[in-house]
């Protein structure tokens, strides 16, 4: 482990005013995606959305590094460049979701484990010699009727510490999302509950297995209402129980933290975080994005599967990026 490799990486991921933008969506997702706009999923359709994207102008103003999915990382784009020295040649890094998907956990009913650490370690191995800078790996934690479970958080936490420790071999800086999910209808108090309970035991599991902190970056849910709830928090209770909750669980030496948007709108994501950063100027840690949809989705729908409103979609696409940016460090 290289630790002066992994915090100097870490610390490009979290220039200021800069955040990352995830585009790891799986075949599945970006299938759903682009059926949306009437458009076929097919290997020259996800290649087109995706070179829309990371071809947009002045994009490395606003964004950091890029999270590929594994067919992406070894695409070509039109042109014939790579998507990841494409990236490099304007300055954001390439990183790669390595996790195999969410599965059901075993004996516990409508709950999930993180699959993907079998052959881990010689993927890693190839995606570092290819040129990936950063990995990610997302766990889901469901709240329900009596879930989640204490296996369900442990299970993945210890999941996502393992992962952690195998990026961190092959100096890859890796990206640790336990995501709490916004489906349902509980309270943030709830909300609070759970994501407190995941938090704790992620960083005593990342403690068990020595990952160098200033070598890792969190992506957290923001402590939030369910989206079926009737009486959802406003963004100033958001900010803050968010805040009070990270606060209260993370070591002041971890790199910094870059916000899924989880379900949240483009308004929601962009205010919870703008209000964090505003209210909130003397945390120990960065504080900023890793968003997809609250980035994509306003951009996709403008593109429609046109190629003559490619344009219009990257200029509706770098206004996100730089709302999300505005708000990464309380300027919106």
């Amino acid at each position: 482990m290289n630790k002066k490799h992994l915090e100097s990486i870490a610390n490009k991921m979290l220039e200021k005013p800069k955040g990352i933008l995830a585009m790891d969506e799986s075949n599945p997702t970006i299938a759903k995606r682009l059926a949306s706009i009437g458009v076929e999923n097919s290997e020259s359709n996800r290649r087109k959305y995706r070179e829309l994207i990371v071809t947009t102008p002045n994009l490395s103003n606003f964004i950091s590094g890029t999270i590929l999915f594994d067919e992406t990382f070894r695409q070509e784009m039109s042109s014939g460049v790579l998507f990841i020295e494409h990236l490099k040649n304007i300055g954001i890094l390439p990183g790669i979701k390595v996790d195999k998907g969410a599965k059901d956990l075993s004996n516990h009913e409508n709950e999930k484990i993180t699959e993907g650490l079998d052959g881990l370690r010689e993927r890693l191995e190839e995606y570092s010699k290819l040129g990936a800078k950063f990995c990610k790996w997302r766990a889901v934690i469901t709240i329900g009727n009596k879930i989640p479970s204490k296996a369900c958080i442990f299970s993945n936490c210890n999941a996502l510490a393992r992962y952690a420790s195998l990026c961190q071999e092959n100096d890859l800086v890796p990206i640790v999302e336990p995501e709490v999910l916004i489906d349902g209808d509980y309270t943030i108090e709830k909300s609070y509950e759970v994501t407190k309970e995941t938090l704790e035991c992620l960083f005593h599991q990342i403690n068990i297995f020595n990952i160098h902190l200033p070598g890792t970056v969190l992506k957290p849910s923001m402590v939030i209402s369910g989206n079926k709830n009737n009486s959802r928090a406003d963004y100033n209770q958001v900010a803050e129980m968010t805040i009070k909750c990270l606060s209260e669980c993370l070591p002041h030496e971890l790199a910094g933290i870059a916000f899924l948007s989880g379900g949240q709108t483009d308004d929601e994501s962009t205010n919870h975080l703008n209000l964090m950063n505003k209210k909130f100027m003397e945390l120990p840690w960065r504080v900023t994005f890793s968003y997809a949809r609250a980035i994509q989705q306003s951009a996709l729908k403008a593109w429609g599967g046109i190629d003559n409103n490619i344009v219009k979609s990257q200029e509706v696409l770098i206004n996100r990026a730089s709302l999300c940016s505005k708000a990464s460090i309380g300027q919106l």
